[in-house]
């Protein structure tokens, strides 16, 4: 999808610089993925106190061989 997009061009070239990319493509491409996985983490968070677990389950008893 070809998108047209105003961005800093001081932005770019940093990112490029910092990330080792040789294009302003794969500069943002690899941005746009960290930013959506940082705010998928972020997400899990909120999770936190939510989910119950059972504690009498044994993870080490689901590891051994039979």
């Amino acid at each position: 999808m070809a998108t047209n997009l105003a961005i800093d061009d001081s932005l770019i070239e940093e990112a490029k610089t910092v990330g080792h990319h040789k294009t302003k493509k794969a500069a943002v491409t690899v941005a746009l993925e960290e930013y959506i996985q940082r705010h998928k983490q972020s997400e899990i968070i909120n999770l936190f106190g939510k989910i119950e677990y059972d504690n009498k389950y044994d993870y080490k008893k689901q590891r051994k061989i039979n």
